[in-house]
């Protein structure tokens, strides 16, 4: 496994960060798998592990199609050089539906990244407790009048 230094992981998250706020601002996913490796390996704790860039686009656009403007602000990131590894505590969030300035909907999600250059990783973690956080959180934005995008939410495996 190759070293990279911190400056290096430090824009390579920059970039993952740009693209996946661009994908949320303009509802647009696909282009979020091209962050990755064509033979990525990708741990969803809800959705199971995928194996292959397009395997990762196919589901990334179909998850977030009923919550396309979804957020995932950074908290903390951890550097691991040695590893070629950052660690990332994000918030899954969704704004206000009906308040600009209410507070929003969100979970709290771990995210493992392994680099491997080139602003392309090799693997993603994601971890966060699907059934009782991700459930709470919709179903709470849903009752204050939130609304999704489509009527296909994909079943979680876990």
């Amino acid at each position: 496994m190759p070293t990279f230094s911190k400056v290096e992981l430090e824009a390579a998250l920059d970039h993952y960060t740009a693209v996946v706020e661009e994908c949320s601002r303009s509802g647009e996913w696909a282009p979020f798998a091209d962050l990755f490796t064509e033979d990525v390996h990708y741990i969803e704790h809800a959705y199971g592990e995928m194996d292959g860039r397009e395997t990762v686009r196919t589901w990334i656009q179909e998850v977030m199609a009923p919550f396309p403007h979804m957020r995932f602000p950074s908290e903390w990131q951890a550097y691991d050089e040695e590893n070629g590894a950052v660690v990332i505590h994000i918030k899954n969030l969704l704004d206000h539906p009906t308040d600009p300035d209410g507070e929003p909907f969100w979970f709290p999600n771990w995210t493992r990244l392994v680099y491997a250059g080139d602003n392309q990783w090799s693997s993603e973690e994601d971890i966060y407790n699907p059934r009782r956080d991700a459930a709470r959180v919709v179903g709470a934005w849903l009752a204050a009048g939130g609304e999704l995008a489509t009527d296909t939410i994909p079943s979680p495996k876990h």
